[in-house]
């Protein structure tokens, strides 16, 4: 059994119908309700990380966790220990956890403390456990469907700052490989798309997937960060506007790893626009 965390989300969604397919048997865990697009024979149940005892009989009968931390448990909630207790004692054996490039590039990040505290717990564990550390996500720009789609516009900040960012459907199958196959234990892989994207070039790119034009409208970070903590805490915000405004040389770096654990390129971001086009439409 597979029990998959954030079922719901951009990964985890795909992550299930990956899972599924290829004939495990998979436990999709959400905090609210069943999803709508659940596959065939894939239970389902509520549970939170920030309860323990939710959690409890979410693992029931399970080998391997994908465990996904997001909104408000990335700075609150039950000790990072504690939930890799839990779940060890559970008889969870595997574990894939998604973590963040900035856990590695800016540790002094309060944004990244847990994150670093669950890659430290795990770590110390006798788990097998694999950390997936990807930078920013194609799938931040679903923020531009209604502007696109009513306006024929898009705004954000720094829209010449360049980023490797990544399919979130290319984490769901390199996190489906670990959780599978043996030879990830105690690996952690940096996942990025295969080329630096800016946003000004996102926008493009959705322009010419729905094939009408489409503005740019550069904001400043006062607007962005204003925009931000509508669905971020505000430590998350100030590091991810840090990291969009003023990336290292090191977060601007493509990895080679998604190629590596997949056998074939990650995907770039006009191929993920083409794909996407319909919501953009």
């Amino acid at each position: 059994m597979i029990v998959v965390t954030g079922a719901t989300g951009n990964i985890g969604r795909q992550l299930v119908g990956l899972l599924a397919d290829a004939g495990e048997q998979v436990r999709a865990v959400s905090r609210g309700s069943k999803p709508v697009d659940l596959p065939a024979g894939v239970e389902h149940l509520v549970a939170d990380l920030g309860d323990l005892d939710s959690l409890s009989p979410a693992l029931r009968r399970a080998d391997a966790l994908f465990l996904l931390i997001t909104g408000e448990q990335l700075m609150t909630g039950p000790e990072p220990a504690q939930v890799v207790k839990a779940v060890a004692a559970a008889g969870v054996r595997r574990v894939v956890f998604v973590s963040s490039q900035g856990a590695v590039t800016r540790p002094a990040s309060a944004g990244y403390a847990r994150t670093i505290a669950f890659e430290q717990a795990l770590a110390e564990s006798d788990l097998e456990w694999t950390a997936l550390r990807p930078g920013a996500f194609f799938s931040n720009t679903y923020a531009w469907i209604e502007p696109v789609r009513t306006a024929r516009t898009v705004a954000a900040p720094f829209g010449d700052v360049g980023l490797p960012a990544v399919d979130p459907g290319d984490i769901a199958a390199v996190a489906a490989a670990a959780l599978r196959e043996d030879g990830h234990a105690g690996r952690a892989y940096t996942l990025t798309g295969p080329a630096v994207v800016t946003p000004r070039e996102q926008a493009a790119a959705i322009a010419a997937a729905v094939e009408v034009p489409i503005a740019f409208v550069e904001l400043t970070p006062a607007q962005a960060k204003e925009n931000m903590l509508r669905f971020m805490p505000e430590a998350v915000a100030d590091h991810t506007l840090t990291i969009l405004g003023a990336p290292t040389p090191e977060e601007q770096q493509v990895s080679g790893d998604i190629e590596r654990v997949l056998s074939r390129p990650a995907t770039a971001y006009p191929e993920w626009a083409h794909r996407h086009r319909a919501l953009y439409a």
